[in-house]
């Protein structure tokens, strides 16, 4: 086949965008094509922004390319999610927030409302304007972890509707079921009033513009995650896990609840939370109570990105019982792998994948 811009165009209409279900020419998802002597330079987008989505995407272009025109020609293919403020545009609610990510686990007690709060922290720290949706309604934590438990929402007039307002701590916005209830009254409701209450949260509150808006989703696979993903335009959903099988067992269901097509939300990535355990006296050990590497494991054995591990480290729960997440400590190894994971997080939604 003769390389000229047609013909690469002609490849390129056989790649298909697995989430669109259309070519990726017919979809308009080739932004940029450059055709010269023996190379080609092109920007494809895809409506995944993972990091895994879009290097599918280019090692697809890629071959495509090579297989019709020899392996010897020239290929500098750039892949980038389609533009945030293109996907924001069709969205009814929440249009200012560029990314919404669901932080979910399949079992509790792994640790997934920590996680939440110290990523939101670790993407503060990094510059970033940061939400919380609190939406784990019946085990309501961020109000303790903020040390906003005595705190209410305001009501803010925005061109004559009324919206609740936010409490604010460490500069991120948070709203949690926790800040309309007693502390220590159960919340007893049916699934439908569960379900209300997370819709106002996101529908009846005005969050302005931000980079990130985090949601702590309840354990399970429930009446709470299908009313969010009907209700809010997820960019994707990041999945907690200890090591240990049967958090792992649960962890699975949570990555393939995501991957449903009645949901269809982009799994980012899996987190490892206790991975290890190492005593202050004994700092160069490392005791692996609930395993070994079992998310990581899960995470390459089901073909979505492994984020990162989080040690068992009695700092953290001290940080999250006085209200300061422990990814605001200075100068401490716990800080430093928060940090780590929230630069893996954002590297999945934002950067480029280049030759």
């Amino acid at each position: 086949m003769v390389l000229t811009r047609e013909a690469v165009l002609e490849v390129l209409g056989e790649i298909t965008e697995p989430d669109l279900k259309q070519d990726i020419v017919s979809a308009n998802l080739v932004e940029h094509l450059e055709v010269q002597d023996n190379s080609i330079t092109l920007k494809v987008l895809t409506s995944n922004p993972a990091m895994h989505a879009r290097k599918r995407m280019k090692e697809a272009v890629e071959f495509n390319l090579k297989r019709n025109f020899g392996a010897d020609v020239s290929i500098i293919c750039e892949t980038a999610a389609i533009a945030s403020d293109a996907k924001n545009a069709q969205r009814k609610i929440l249009p200012e927030v560029k990314h919404i990510i669901a932080v979910a686990s399949g079992k509790g007690g792994v640790g997934k409302s920590t996680i939440t709060a110290n990523l939101a922290g670790g993407l503060v720290k990094a510059g970033y304007k940061v939400g919380i949706v609190d939406a784990d309604i019946y085990g309501p934590s961020m109000p303790t972890m903020f040390d906003v438990v005595k705190e209410k929402p305001t009501m803010l007039d925005i061109e004559g509707t009324p919206m609740i307002n936010p409490v604010l701590s460490y500069g991120i916005k948070i709203l949690s079921i926790g800040f309309f209830t007693e502390q220590d009254n159960a919340v007893v409701w049916r699934g439908p009033m569960a379900a209300k209450a997370l819709t106002q949260m996101f529908t009846d509150a005005y969050w302005g513009k931000l980079d990130y808006l985090l949601v702590d989703l309840p354990p399970g696979t429930g009446d709470i995650h299908l009313s969010l993903v009907q209700t809010v335009p997820l960019d994707g959903a990041v999945i907690v896990s200890t090591p240990q099988e049967v958090a792992l067992a649960d962890a699975r269901k949570g990555v393939n609840m995501f991957k449903l097509d009645s949901i269809k939300v982009p799994v980012l990535g899996i987190i490892e939370n206790m991975s290890w355990f190492t005593p202050l006296e004994l700092p160069d050990n490392k005791y692996y109570i609930f395993g070994r590497d079992g998310a990581k494991n899960l995470a390459h054995g089901m073909g979505v990105p492994f984020l990162g591990h989080i040690p068992l480290v009695q700092s953290v729960r001290e940080s999250g019982d006085v209200g300061r997440p422990a990814v605001f400590q200075e100068n401490t190894l716990i800080a430093e792998a928060f940090d780590k994971l929230v630069r893996n997080l954002v590297a999945e939604i934002e950067e480029p994948i280049r030759k």
